[in-house]
């Protein structure tokens, strides 16, 4: 059972829907396109509330046509204990740790969390995909660019680095060779650079998202803004599509169009920062969930294509480090 809230009814209707739809395809391993079909022929609705200024939409859907979770190709191991874990974690399985800031601005009309929402929604398609082992997200990383923001944060370049490598460190001693990190940021790029060409001289295999080039097709193809990339037309179309009632439309504004070298600012004033008073970048009016929907699935996609290469590939020598000695660089 899941439910929406927005207005107009139309809104709500398609809000609860989708997030129907998208726990059919995460939590009980149906294709998306069957499971479309299903909620439409299926699904049932009732209008909770037609009071307060949003309307709220009910939708259920009938336990016995679900499908056994175990139909998921692969495994959540926050969600199994340690003698499931030690069955699976062999050295031919690929561990995948998403990364998505847990608190980080994305303007009046995303919250805080959205990056950690991206992650895990974009997590559990790739899990419906391919035997991965699934670490549960990592909500901290190099965010600079945000930190005028109230509730952004961020964790200093070298910090993010030496966390993604003691977190494959500890994995590693217990078979897996080859790591991936579902990134949805793009300062994180560069820690996390540096984190897998030092892994690569301990035997550990880590590759990562480009998120920049991951939906670079899709979004090539919808966009409408004339500039943006953070929490503009294209950020909150995959939102609309993947996380739709975490979606404040009626507070999105364009801003921070003209652009300038360095982290964002609310300072109006400044000479040399990013001046964008709401912390957008973009035009996010523009989002639509039919644009988020194929930027989606392009992201899915390459990430996919990612870890097929990932699993082709050989792990180099070497022994891993203790995860928890500290040693000189």
């Amino acid at each position: 059972m899941v439910a929406g809230s927005a207005r107009p009814l139309s809104d709500a209707l398609r809000i609860a829907f989708v997030e129907l739809v998208g726990w059919l395809v995460a939590e009980h391993g149906f294709d998306k396109a069957d499971a479309y079909q299903l909620v439409s022929q299926s699904a049932t609705i009732r209008v909770g509330n037609m009071v307060d200024p949003l309307y709220t939409v009910v939708a259920k859907f009938p336990k016995r046509l679900l499908r056994n979770p175990a139909a998921v190709s692969g495994l959540r191991l926050g969600e199994m204990p340690w003698t499931e874990a030690e069955k699976v974690l062999g050295p031919d399985r690929i561990v995948m740790l998403p990364l998505g800031a847990g608190s980080k601005e994305h303007g009046p009309h995303l919250l805080l969390g959205n990056d950690q929402l991206l992650a895990d929604a974009l997590a559990a398609r790739v899990l419906q995909a391919r035997p991965v082992a699934m670490l549960p997200t990592l909500t901290y990383g190099f965010y600079p660019a945000f930190l005028e923001y109230p509730g952004s944060v961020s964790l200093a370049e070298g910090t993010q680095r030496d966390v993604v490598m003691q977190i494959c460190r500890s994995i590693a001693r217990y078979g897996p060779r080859r790591f991936y990190v579902l990134n949805t940021g793009v300062s994180t790029a560069r820690p996390l650079k540096a984190a897998a060409e030092a892994l690569a001289g301990e035997g550990i295999l880590m590759r990562f998202t480009d998120i920049i080039a991951a939906g670079k097709p899709a979004e090539d193809a919808v966009r409408q803004q004339k500039a943006g990339t953070h929490a503009d037309e294209l950020e909150t179309s995959a939102m609309l599509y993947l996380a739709p009632g975490s979606v404040r439309m009626e507070k999105a504004v364009a801003d921070g169009l003209v652009e300038r070298a360095g982290a964002l600012t609310r300072n109006s004033a400044s000479a040399t920062g990013h001046v964008s008073p709401s912390g957008v970048f973009g035009d996010p009016t523009l989002a639509d969930w039919r644009k988020g929907e194929k930027i989606a699935d392009a992201m899915v996609a390459a990430m996919v294509a990612d870890i097929d290469a990932l699993a082709a590939a050989p792990p180099p020598a070497g022994t891993p480090r203790s995860p928890v000695v500290t040693e000189p660089r």
